[in-house]
């Protein structure tokens, strides 16, 4: 028995079906194109959005259907999402075809209906996700900037965290200079980030205003839009520049690039990075508030300190003094030699005592860590802002005095990727780091070697390089 073709009904059920099950709006527009190509019998099929910015997606096409044919019968229809006009689908026949009928265009025109209810739930869908990433993103970095960090680590955290939400190249903060301009103090990035670091925005910028002024700046090409003026604009296209304002003080800015010809940054999360800033920067301010309270332990602390110095060092060279005078009266040598012994044991127990008070009260302020070490633990201490937890960190050697910088740089670069990687992998709830001086190649070589691995199934990273 010959399957005879199933009725036009039954296939644009089936199409509508495909439309309203899949929640990713790219695979959603195809389902469209494809089905309206397949109930048409068109050759050729095309859905073009209105607003490519708003949701990174300028045309979906049949799959391995060619170009749009310079002739034949061609059928338009507007796909609308909630009254508002989304894009077109555009149908073509081959050269010479029979015409489209009025039949074609009134299934067309349900499934484009069917299609502008599925794109507007795909877009509530997504837009949820997005604010539900973003929100748990600002939690993360407000525990993270409140449970210890130094003000640059704080920076560098924020930085890195928004640049994983946004999907941008590198994200930058840029703090006021002196001259009235702004300067990039921290830049994350999975490149080498030494290039961007210390670049800056001339005073009377139309952009430096804006920021300035309160208001984010959103920019379609850095590398053309002649309101950007820093030497590092050429590596980017679209991006954000978000102020960081706080309690009427502007900290500094935030931005976010892409690079060129990435897709735009669409309003939803334009709105949601900007509410981002607005909690790093409060966030900013707490942890800068919390630093200054720690501070102000410190120096009381060092007030009690020398409180009981004075105390101990005044109550025992009296007494020493008392013990020398009585030897005066003494006439007994003995029993001046026993005295004077003990009043030496006296002076050497208050020195020693005066040696260690100076030293506490010579330990500054903590501080963001220096040399290789801190290096690498500043780089775990960001990542555990997106992995939601700590990595495991162990050091082999002095690295601090055997590595040298541009070692150091390069193993830096390859730490930061590792970790990159480990973020982006679902599982992943323990990462180990380990930096070894002194670790020899096989043919002998002295060496540090860096080893970053995890329980989320990823390979494990082990990289070695000459001193």
């Amino acid at each position: 028995m010959t399957t005879q073709p199933a009725p036009r009904l039954t296939r644009l059920l089936e199409a509508v079906l495909e439309v309203g099950t899949d929640l990713d709006l790219h695979s959603t527009l195809q389902h469209v194109v494809d089905g309206a190509a397949e109930l048409t019998g068109a050759s050729w099929a095309a859905l073009t959005t209105a607003d490519p910015a708003r949701d990174g997606l300028a045309e979906i096409r049949t799959q391995d259907r060619g170009d749009l044919p310079e002739r034949g019968p061609r059928l338009r229809v507007p796909v609308l999402v909630r009254e508002e006009e989304f894009g077109e689908l555009l149908l073509a026949g081959p050269p010479g075809g029979a015409p489209f009928t009025a039949e074609d265009e009134e299934l067309l025109r349900v499934l484009a209906t069917q299609a502008g209810i599925a794109i507007g739930n795909v877009r509530l869908y997504e837009a949820a996700r997005q604010r539900e990433r973003w929100i748990e993103g600002a939690a993360a970095v407000t525990n993270a900037l409140l449970t210890g960090e130094g003000a640059d680590d704080a920076l560098a955290t924020v930085a890195e965290r928004a640049r994983l939400l946004a999907g941008a190249s590198a994200g930058v903060i840029l703090q006021p200079t002196a001259e009235g301009g702004m300067e990039i103090v921290t830049a994350s990035t999975p490149e080498d980030p030494d290039g961007i670091v210390g670049a800056t925005i001339t005073p009377g910028s139309p952009v430096l205003e804006q920021l300035l002024g309160g208001e984010p700046v959103f920019i379609a090409d850095s590398a053309t839009d002649p309101r950007m003026t820093t030497r590092v604009r050429h590596r980017f296209g679209p991006s954000m520049m978000l102020p960081l304002r706080a309690d009427g003080r502007l900290i500094g800015t935030l931005a976010l690039p892409r690079r060129r010809g990435d897709r735009p940054y669409t309003a939803v999360e334009r709105l949601l990075a900007t509410q981002f800033a607005s909690q790093a920067a409060l966030a900013l301010v707490l942890a800068d508030a919390r630093r200054g309270r720690e501070r102000l332990a410190v120096y009381e602390d060092r007030d009690r300190i020398a409180r009981d110095l004075h105390d101990l060092v005044v109550q025992r060279l009296f007494a020493t003094g008392m013990m020398l005078e009585s030897t005066r009266r003494r006439p007994d040598a003995e029993d001046v030699r026993d005295l004077l012994g003990r009043a030496v044991d006296e002076l050497r127990s208050t020195v020693q005592e005066v040696r260690t008070a100076i030293l506490a009260l010579q330990q500054p302020p903590a501080g963001p860590p220096t040399g290789l070490r801190g290096r690498v633990l500043r780089e775990t201490a960001c990542a555990a802002a997106r992995l939601g937890f700590p990595p495991s960190t162990h050091f082999t050697g002095a690295v601090d005095t055997l590595v040298p910088d541009r070692v150091g740089d390069r193993l830096l670069t390859a730490l930061r990727r590792a970790l990159d990687d480990a973020a982006g992998r679902p599982g992943v709830s323990r990462v180990d780091v380990s930096v070894e001086a002194g670790a020899r190649s096989p043919d002998g070589v002295e060496g540090v070697r860096l080893t970053v691995s995890d329980d989320g199934g990823g390979a494990a990273l082990s990289w070695w390089a000459p001193l």
